[in-house]
Order: structure tokens, then sequence, then C-alpha cells
């Protein structure tokens, strides 16, 4: 999926844990990449949706901000095995296990030219 279509999605996704009328703004990173303000919050609240036993949407919106939240350094801070580690909440261990995979098939010698 291509970074705008993302950052729409992301968007649409992060609307949720706002009042009505709110909007979240997209920003530009140093290295020029724009990631969807409002993510984290927004991821923060999902895993509380799962830790309640949600599914289906909650995890799908989970899997799309895996990438924004590696390219604000998340997984520089807490690494996907500490965030796998979590013996109380199953949202937490979620997302460490969709950041894993996806910063493995991201990894250079993964990456087809």
């Amino acid at each position: 999926m291509d970074e705008m279509k993302q950052g729409n999605k992301l968007a649409e996704i992060n609307r949720k844990i706002l009042a009505p009328g709110e909007s979240l703004p997209a920003v530009t990173l140093q290295d020029g990449s724009r990631v969807q303000t409002g993510t984290v919050a927004a991821m923060l609240h999902n895993i509380g949706l799962y830790d309640q036993g949600a599914r289906g949407e909650v995890e799908r919106e989970l899997r799309l901000a895996v990438p924004t939240l590696c390219r604000v350094g998340l997984f520089r801070l807490f690494s996907p095995e500490e965030w796998m580690a979590s013996a109380t909440s199953p949202g937490r261990r979620f997302v460490g296990e969709q950041a894993r995979d996806y910063l493995a098939a991201s990894a250079p010698e993964n990456v087809t030219p």
C-alpha cells in the first residue's frame, strides 16, 4: 500500500479517538516521510479493544498502524520482543508480533530491488 493511501486510512482510523468534528494532521518527518498523527493513541485504544476480545477490524487497524509506528521509532524504544513479552495484554503481544513480522519482511536482505 502506498504511503498516501496508508495515511488516508490511518486518518480515518485515528478519528475514532477524537471528538466529533475534530481532525488530526499528517506531518513530515526529518527523513521526508509523512505520517498520520494520532496513530499511537489510536493503537492504544485498539489494544484496549483487543484485550476486551475484539478481533477482525481491530486486528486490521493495528496491522495498518505498524509501518507508521516503526517510522516514528516506537519499536526502537520498546522492541517487538518487549511488546510480545506482555503477560497481561494480548493486544500488546499482537502488536509486537505484527511489528516483528513487518520488520523482518522489510529488512534489506528481504527487499527485492
